[in-house]
């Protein structure tokens, strides 16, 4: 159970902030007549720090967008694979300061000496999500094969980003945030959660679905990044067995999802998609 900290009051740092800016037109600019700007409010994604502390010790600093952290720290838990099951994640508390928050997790005995065998300080990053790891093990961890490959139905997978597009609140206000997606294996949204990071954006799927009684391999993931190897990492260690990316997957994460028996896709469009797994 979640709990807020700071003199009593609820979250203090907002999701996003109304700033002045100005636009330029540029199709006057190429009809010979200098461009006018013309100053507009616009509404702009806010990405704050977000320390993670498991029983006192302190292990990341992430930058995020300050909404849905408690799905975040349990995700990036499980995902990291700090933690074996959201039963292990006790309590959070949300510590809430002038321009940060800390995320202060409990978690079990038998999980701190995990914890505390594998330790690792991640200076976190938004397009990176293995800044700071100390250790190449740590990094290609051992993965198990998910539980069975899911079926890359297209149309399914064309679904899933048509209705992840939709559902996108936050991106639709500021144009600057990634979404992930768990989908049933027909293509319905299920869960969406947003993020300036791609990995935390997933990383809250996955705590978000660790809190209810679906399967996880009952469907499978959409995201509006490219798929990089971390992402394969996370939805591997979810149990998920396909990631439907709208761009495109690296080298490295293709040989993970072969090795974990991930289905892989990329460039998923209303006209066209690409696996590079499952086939």
């Amino acid at each position: 159970m979640a709990t807020n900290s700071q003199e009593g009051l609820s979250q203090p740092i907002t999701v996003t902030s109304l700033v002045q800016a100005q636009r330029f037109s540029l199709a006057t600019a190429q009809g010979g007549v200098s461009p006018v700007p013309e100053w507009q409010p616009v509404w702009v994604a806010e990405e704050v720090p977000v320390a993670l502390e498991f029983n006192g010790i302190s292990h990341a600093v992430m930058l995020a967008t300050p909404q849905d952290l408690e799905d975040f720290a349990l995700g990036f838990s499980l995902s990291e694979g700090l933690i074996d099951s959201a039963a292990d994640l006790l309590d959070v508390e949300l510590v809430w300061q002038a321009d940060s928050v800390v995320l202060q997790l409990r978690i079990t005995a038998r999980c701190e000496m995990q914890l505390k065998e594998r330790r690792r300080t991640l200076a976190g990053r938004t397009g990176c999500g293995l800044c700071g790891t100390d250790s190449l093990d740590q990094v290609c961890r051992p993965l198990q094969r998910v539980p069975a490959q899911v079926e890359p139905h297209a149309q399914a997978m064309v679904r899933a980003q048509r209705e992840l597009a939709a559902a996108q609140t936050l991106q639709q206000q500021t144009g600057g945030v990634h979404a992930a997606a768990w989908c049933s294996l027909d293509g319905a949204l299920q869960l969406l959660r947003e993020d300036v990071g791609r990995h935390n954006a997933l990383d809250k799927v996955i705590g978000a679905l660790a809190r209810t009684d679906w399967n996880p391999a009952h469907g499978f993931f959409a995201v509006t990044s490219r798929a990089s190897f971390e992402m394969v990492q996370k939805t591997a260690q979810a149990g998920v067995g396909l990631l439907a990316a709208v761009s495109a997957p690296t080298a490295m994460a293709i040989r993970l999802a072969q090795r974990s028996g991930v289905v892989l896709a990329g460039f998923v469009r209303e006209d066209r998609i690409t696996l590079y797994t499952g086939f």
